[in-house]
């Protein structure tokens, strides 16, 4: 069973009933769910996984102070604390009294500080040109469980990026895929320099995991599961053994990687018909930028959202 089965079934057992009765005019204040970081947030985790940090919990999402005082949130920390502690074979882990804890009852604001730079998780352009791609999947990942008023819900719902910011995330994206897939791979192994074409090669798949879920209107996962993640996509299957087989390299690499450069092409031009028609990425990265209509973002280096 999956994580995020095993926390709602968690949720469902032990912890809606336990506020049901002793906090019933809490309950309609707070949320409840699991997301955050860890596999099981994303639905990615397996037996392995298990090694570490994997526990039966949720989250309690708090409003602030002037809502729910520190008074009930140190009962609320109390009440987790006598939940079961053995679940479904599992056993849960205690919280720690100085706080930093991923489940049991943690503020939204520190929750989205923690996530997104901002307490309330109202972010600017700024924000979203320069935040982490996997701090972003972590605040909208997982599942919540419950939120009466609504307060949790409407933040993650709303963190759906610019059209702006994502056109200049996509043309960085398209920019790398053509320097480092269509020009610099082939000219390293020109030069007799495996290893620079192997990098060449890196570099050209972690920006094509990242164009395919830009593409998808996605939020791409730290590395280890970016490829789970692209394998959830249309066509995710088939542009995973692409990329994998770039990866390995050796015959027809070039060829898959013009391959994978002309499938997202497309796609873009899809999203957008008065793109260039070209799979040339470099140039298409310009096209892409050309039709941001923010001044100051338009004007931003190309690679300008880049972290890698």
């Amino acid at each position: 069973m999956k994580g995020l089965e095993i926390a709602r079934a968690y949720w469902t057992e032990a912890g809606q009933p336990m506020l049901e009765r002793d906090f019933p005019d809490l309950l309609p204040k707070i949320a409840a769910g699991v997301c955050g970081a860890g596999s099981e947030c994303f639905g990615f985790d397996d037996e392995i996984s298990r090694d570490h940090d994997f526990e039966p919990g949720f989250c309690l999402f708090l409003p602030g102070e002037d809502v729910l005082s520190r008074r009930e949130e140190f009962l609320l920390e109390r009440a987790y604390a006598r939940l079961p502690a053995d679940f479904m074979g599992l056993k849960r882990s205690r919280l720690s009294p100085v706080g930093g804890n991923r489940r049991g009852p943690i503020r939204a604001a520190r929750f989205w500080e923690e996530h997104l730079g901002v307490p309330d998780g109202a972010l600017t352009d700024t924000d979203w040109l320069t935040l982490p791609e996997y701090a972003l999947a972590e605040a909208v990942n997982g599942e919540i469980f419950r939120d009466d008023s609504g307060f949790f819900t409407r933040t993650r719902a709303a963190l759906i990026p610019p059209a702006d910011v994502t056109r200049k995330k996509l043309a960085g994206a398209f920019f790398l895929m053509g320097q480092a897939g269509q020009y610099n791979y082939a000219r390293c192994l020109a030069h007799g320099e495996p290893g620079a074409a192997h990098l060449a090669a890196d570099a050209f798949v972690r920006a094509a995991l990242w164009a395919a879920h830009l593409l998808a209107g996605r939020f791409l996962p730290y590395y280890k599961w970016a490829f789970r993640s692209l394998r959830t996509l249309p066509e995710g299957e088939e542009t995973a053994s692409y990329l994998e087989a770039v990866l390995a390299g050796g015959d027809g690499t070039e060829e898959k990687i013009e391959a994978l450069c002309a499938a997202m092409a497309a796609k873009a031009r899809a999203r957008d018909p008065a793109l260039p028609d070209t799979s040339e990425m470099e140039k298409l990265a310009y096209g892409i930028n050309d039709r941001i209509r923010d001044e100051r973002i338009r004007n931003l280096h190309i690679l300008y959202t880049v972290r890698d």
